[in-house]
């Protein structure tokens, strides 16, 4: 094996992320060229250690891991971006980008305080879930936005105090009304007239988080226009800011993150919902080929939690 801190995995489940298409369309590494492999996180078990890493593991082991290239049977991936789970469910492939996000984001950008209200965008997906249930813990008031009936009673469930399915209400409305003073925090992730929107009703020292545009990302060039013109007056007008996340950049607080996280969900204290695709028309994600349709049925809005493929033995293997 070429590094022998590395091991490797026999996937089970694979995750899908609204960057997936991102990253395969050049726009993270604009140097790589295809073919390359892609794929950020799976769940699976150990099949073979390099010699450092067999130290500390044993083979048959259920690992979680962040690494690219996770769309494979078989990965080999650092020790340092894998963790240990009980088992290969794929709930904890939740955790992985999904939750970590919404734990370190809200936690370093969102500064949440008790009684602050917190407004979640695109709040049944997969990491919306989680801003959803963190702000709730940190006794926030949380209104979510959702696109049907089924996701605003899923989101009832998890604690959102104000489900609001756009499409029967307006969400400019809504919030002018229920929350005239505006909104102290924003987790946003879809872009567009929806960034436009959460600009405009941000309350005094109002934080709006960045974690996505996903509206733009089927675009050309990945983005989607804002009214950008006048936000410097807006934010000054309101000592408000617009802070932007990417998860890589703050490594340094992953591990915590993940330890929070898969504690309170061993403790039942934490919902980590996953959508393999039961309901769609062809039926469940199962194997590599189904992973197109996994996110085509994202990108639809179809899904409500995380979206997982699952990924069948590979009865030919050697390994």
């Amino acid at each position: 094996m070429e590094n022998v801190t590395k091991r490797t995995y026999l996937s089970k489940f694979v995750g899908i992320n609204a960057s997936d298409i991102n990253y395969s369309a050049g726009r993270y590494d604009p140097s790589a060229k295809p073919p390359f492999d892609i794929g950020f996180e799976g769940v699976g078990e150990i099949v073979a250690l390099g010699l450092t890493a067999s130290a500390n593991y044993t083979v048959g082991q259920s690992v979680a891991y962040m690494s690219g290239g996770s769309f494979a049977e078989y990965t080999v991936v650092p020790t340092k971006n894998a963790i240990m789970v009980p088992s290969s469910k794929p709930e904890y492939i939740t955790f992985l980008v999904s939750g970590a996000t919404a734990y370190i984001s809200l936690k370093e950008l969102g500064s949440l305080s008790e009684g602050e209200t917190v407004l979640v965008t695109a709040a049944a997906g997969g990491t919306g879930q989680f801003a959803v249930q963190l702000a709730k813990k940190a006794k926030c008031h949380v209104l979510g936005t959702c696109s049907s009936d089924e996701k605003a009673g899923f989101l009832k469930t998890i604690g959102c105090d104000r489900p609001i399915n756009y499409k029967k209400e307006n969400i400019a409305t809504v919030l002018k009304k229920e929350c005239p003073r505006g909104v102290d925090v924003i987790y946003e992730s879809v872009g567009g007239d929806i960034f436009d929107l959460a600009v405009n009703n941000m309350a005094v020292k109002g934080r709006l988080i960045v974690i996505g545009f996903i509206s733009g990302y089927q675009t050309l060039t990945g983005l989607k226009a804002i009214k950008g013109g006048t936000l410097p007056a807006k934010l000054l007008q309101k000592s408000a800011s617009v802070r932007g996340f990417f998860l890589l950049h703050f490594h340094s607080h992953y591990q915590e993150a993940l330890k929070q996280l898969l504690a309170m969900f061993e403790k039942g204290e934490l919902a980590c919902e996953v959508d393999c695709g039961d309901m769609s028309p062809e039926g469940r994600f199962i194997g590599l080929e189904s992973v197109f349709r996994a996110v085509d049925y994202m990108y639809t809005g179809k899904n409500i939690g995380k979206v997982v493929v699952e990924l069948p033995p590979c009865v030919s293997s050697k390994l």
